[in-house]
């Protein structure tokens, strides 16, 4: 983890797909967490992406979180 001024980087972590509830986007569906300041977490075929990265490769699968 990183830290500045004694206070954590991360300030925000939602978690988005559960195990009642899992939640399932297409590549064009990935949604951008605070206009792109924060991350998406994404499980894929090819393994655990960024969503910028899943983008990129036009690839889909499972939300696991959003971070900020």
């Amino acid at each position: 983890l990183s830290y500045i001024n004694g206070k954590s980087r991360i300030s925000h972590l939602k978690r988005i797909s559960k195990p009642s509830l899992r939640k399932y986007v297409k590549h064009k569906q990935i949604p951008r967490v605070l206009n792109g300041i924060g991350e998406i977490i994404i499980s894929t075929p090819q393994g655990i992406l960024t969503g910028k990265e899943a983008r990129k490769k036009n690839l889909g699968g499972e939300l696991i979180c959003e971070v900020y």
